[in-house]
């Protein structure tokens, strides 16, 4: 145990600090090609957060466990939007750059509405679909290219000064890597051995899968998210959540379904009705919508957004737990 219990520590230093670094060669190599912080958190940072992500539905997939990563994105996309996200608006709401957020939000929407027609109307998610979920992603990440050296372009040259200022771009991508490694490792140790220690506590295993293991699949966007308020950069964990449930539904939805086709699953019923499809998609929809349309509308995002979104949250978690 005690063992287990160092390791626990370590995880969460490894967390701490990757975070750290993840944030700051994210916000570095903003600041070096003037790409707006909500930008680079939508695509470089959210790629970093969604990795580990990716590579446990496509294990799962090749296993023939593809239907794990339906239930992967959706609980990671309201967790995303109604805990992570509202705890960065609830705490310290900020302006947003209209222009920058509007690709990715459009992009999530597109996406969603691929996966909800393909939910209701069709029932399994095929090879086909897979593919197509993909091709929106290598849409995204073109777009999202195009903006950034738009966005660069549009600015004006930098000073020497400036120059002298910003760190080297080599050692900001090391530490853009380095960090997104640590944060993924200090992830897996913390919830492998968090989930040792509760259940050596006596805590059951119902409890401990709604706890450990369901933040701990967000941990690297928790983490991320609580670094860019502690540095002052709101805007890059927005990008960040946005673009990491882009990920959730292009590319963990995408390369499951591509490897090992699945249908939709149906653990649970309410009056004979999949509860995914009466619960699941509607409030992943509804948090999205609530987090990004306001937003849109007004150039800012507001404490009451964040304050609602949790509430919906715990709701949700609440009726997932009785059903």
């Amino acid at each position: 145990m005690i063992i287990t219990i160092f390791l626990f520590i370590v995880g969460l230093i490894l967390l701490i600090k990757g975070g750290d670094w993840f944030v700051d060669g994210s916000v570095a190599i903003a600041k070096k090609f003037r790409i707006p912080d909500i930008l680079i958190g939508a695509t470089i940072v959210s790629i970093g957060t969604t990795l580990p992500e990716v590579m446990v539905s496509a294990t799962s997939a090749f296993s023939g466990h593809g239907e794990m990563a339906y239930g992967n994105a959706l609980g990671s996309i309201i967790c995303n939007a109604a805990l992570i996200a509202a705890i960065t608006i609830a705490i310290r709401p900020s302006k947003i750059d209209s222009r920058a957020f509007k690709l990715p939000t459009i992009i999530f929407f597109v996406a969603a509405a691929v996966y909800t027609l393909v939910a209701y109307f069709i029932g399994e998610f095929t090879r086909g679909v897979g593919l197509s979920l993909l091709a929106v992603f290598l849409v995204y990440i073109i777009l999202s290219i195009r903006t950034a050296l738009k966005s660069s372009a549009n600015e004006e040259k930098k000073s020497d000064d400036d120059n002298t200022e910003n760190p080297k771009l080599a050692k900001n991508i090391v530490l853009l890597i380095l960090g997104a490694a640590l944060i993924a490792l200090g992830a897996k140790l913390l919830v492998d051995n968090g989930t040792i220690i509760a259940k050596a506590l006596g805590v059951p295993e119902a409890v401990v899968a709604l706890t450990f293991v369901a933040i701990g699949t967000s941990l690297p966007e928790l983490v991320t998210a609580i670094t860019s308020i502690v540095k002052g950069h709101g805007a890059l964990s927005l990008g960040n959540v946005i673009g990491a449930n882009i990920l959730n539904l292009v590319l963990v939805s995408g390369v499951a379904s591509t490897v090992s086709p699945f249908p939709v699953p149906n653990n649970t019923q309410i009056a004979g009705i999949n509860s995914s499809l009466l619960i699941d998609i509607p409030v992943m929809l509804f948090v999205m919508a609530f987090l990004t349309i306001p937003a849109l509308a007004r150039g800012k995002l507001s404490r009451w957004q964040g304050i609602t979104l949790i509430a919906v949250y715990v709701t949700f978690c609440a009726v997932q737990f009785m059903i």
